[in-house]
């Protein structure tokens, strides 16, 4: 397998990753409270973590929604979190013209799952050199995953992740299929497993989308029984009042137990 080393943790190493934190940065205060409660239980806990969060949510169904602290506000907000906690960072990219910046503050750059089959993105995010993180499309089988996982290799960047979000079940519906880590898992690259997406019901409110987090925990033991090689959740200090997936995001008084009942802690 090909391992993607990002500071001190190496994906795919044979100790799974928490790769966690709010959707979306909506505020230098909330990212870094999440930030540091996040890094004090993972750091309890001896679990390798990754900190993530959105600086901009630019596939919002309707105008009429939060997107975040924005580009390139949002970034440096990534950058304090990872300086001040001395934590990697984690965030997608959507335009082309913001890899580089990006890429200069972030420790692994994520392809969003809307976006997967976008080769401009998939390129200019691979020759950054960082990690990619690529989120399997709700509308792709996960073979489909191997020819978007050669436009990074072909490119010349071997750090490639692949991350199972639920596919489409009808309308406004995912499931999670567990054959689909295991198809991912044999292309040889580490899989993640992101526990709240998997949840989501997408446009589920007609303008947004709802879901239901209740199914966190049994997602999550399901991916660590399939050995991926990591965890992949949203955390929000108030997760009624977000302005996205409020729904699925865990509140930050509950991760650590979840994080205990997943891990088998």
């Amino acid at each position: 397998m090909n391992f993607s080393k990002i500071g001190n943790i190496t994906i795919g190493g044979g100790k799974r990753v928490l790769i966690a934190g709010p959707c979306a940065i909506e505020s230098a205060e909330m990212a870094l409270t999440v930030a540091e409660k996040l890094a004090e239980i993972t750091e309890k806990l001896e679990i390798p973590f990754i900190f993530k969060a959105s600086y901009d949510k630019a596939n919002r169904l309707s105008l009429h929604f939060g997107r975040g602290m924005g580009f390139p506000a949002g970034l440096k907000v990534l950058s304090d979190i990872r300086e001040k906690f001395a934590i990697p960072v984690l965030t997608d990219v959507h335009e082309c013209y913001q890899v580089e910046a990006v890429a200069s503050v972030a420790d692994v750059l994520q392809i969003p799952a809307f976006l997967c089959r976008q080769t401009d993105l998939a390129l200019a995010a691979a020759v950054t050199g960082k990690p990619v993180n690529i989120k399997k499309g709700q509308f792709l089988a996960p073979q489909d995953m191997k020819p978007i996982a050669e436009k990074i290799s072909e490119a010349g960047n071997e750090q490639i992740i692949l991350t199972e979000r639920g596919v489409s079940f009808g309308y406004h519906d995912l499931i999670f299929d567990p054959r689909s880590v295991v198809t991912m898992q044999e292309l040889g690259y580490p899989v993640i497993v992101d526990v709240t997406h998997i949840c989501q019901k997408p446009a589920g409110s007609g303008d947004s989308s709802t879901g239901d987090r209740k199914f966190v925990k049994t997602f999550g033991k399901v991916a660590v029984a399939l050995d991926a090689d990591g965890i992949y959740m949203e955390v929000h200090p108030d997760p009624q009042n977000a302005i996205s997936d409020r729904d699925i995001q865990i509140p930050l008084d509950e991760v650590e137990d979840v994080i205990r009942e997943i891990w088998g802690i």
